[in-house]
């Protein structure tokens, strides 16, 4: 044999043990993952309410509005509540709205955040124990991802574990897993995950993130296998490459 048909035959034996390296790498990665079935943007939402009826005589905010904790929302005239503060029942200094002894009742934000809803405009009667509006507090957008797994593939799935967030237009964000619920059903483990990201930020990719908003969450699952310290490498390398 030559000296050119050995080279030939060492680039050929190469090439083949790259190529069965990097498909093994491939598929190791895949089985490494779980994408969720369902996938969405919710956000934390309080809902603001009275414990008297009444008449909304002002609406100072309007859904989409940013608000800030203790800012007014709405204003309510309640007779009930009149008639409680003149007996002593209720007091302006303990109660839990800003209120007035001729029964007028302003209703403020609890927390920093954007109003949702306001379901009782000027002019119309609130019954009490009723929901007033809506407010979404800052900062507590997470993603409730769905899956279905087999129990092998859920005992990987780990708190803290690396998630990517991909939005329709598939812009990706980088979030980990908060939580983890389970349901089994027919011996396949339906689980929720919770996803904590920075990148959610309400109105972000030009006004995608939003609470509704539908995603897919792909979680990196755990694993200790004898290839998982190369297949880390792998994927942070993919990840240079923007594959």
């Amino acid at each position: 044999m030559t000296w050119t048909a050995r080279l030939r035959l060492l680039v050929g034996l190469l090439a083949v043990v790259l190529l069965c390296t990097a498909l093994t790498l491939v598929m190791n990665r895949r089985t490494g993952q779980a994408t969720s079935s369902t996938a969405t943007i919710s956000a934390e939402t309080l809902a603001v309410g009275t414990d008297y009826a009444g008449t909304v005589t002002e609406a100072l905010v309007e859904v989409g509005d940013e608000v800030r904790a203790g800012d007014p929302l709405l204003v309510l005239r309640s007779l009930t509540l009149q008639h409680d503060l003149a007996v002593g029942l209720v007091s302006e200094d303990a109660s839990a709205y800003e209120v007035t002894d001729d029964g007028t009742m302003t209703v403020v934000a609890p927390a920093d955040g954007v109003v949702t809803d306001v379901a009782v405009g000027q002019g119309g009667f609130a019954r009490a124990g009723e929901v007033l509006a809506s407010v979404e507090r800052h900062g507590s957008m997470f993603v409730d991802a769905r899956l279905v797994l087999d129990p092998a593939d859920f005992a990987r799935v780990r708190d803290g574990a690396p998630v990517t967030v991909v939005l329709p237009n598939q812009a990706e964000l980088d979030g980990t897993v908060a939580s983890v619920a389970v349901q089994n059903t027919s011996n396949q483990a339906e689980a929720t995950v919770r996803v904590r990201s920075d990148g959610l930020v309400r109105g972000g990719e030009h006004g995608l993130v939003m609470s509704g908003t539908p995603v897919t969450a792909v979680i990196e699952l755990h694993d200790d296998g004898p290839l998982a310290g190369v297949d880390a490498s792998f994927d942070a390398f993919l990840r240079k490459v923007g594959l």
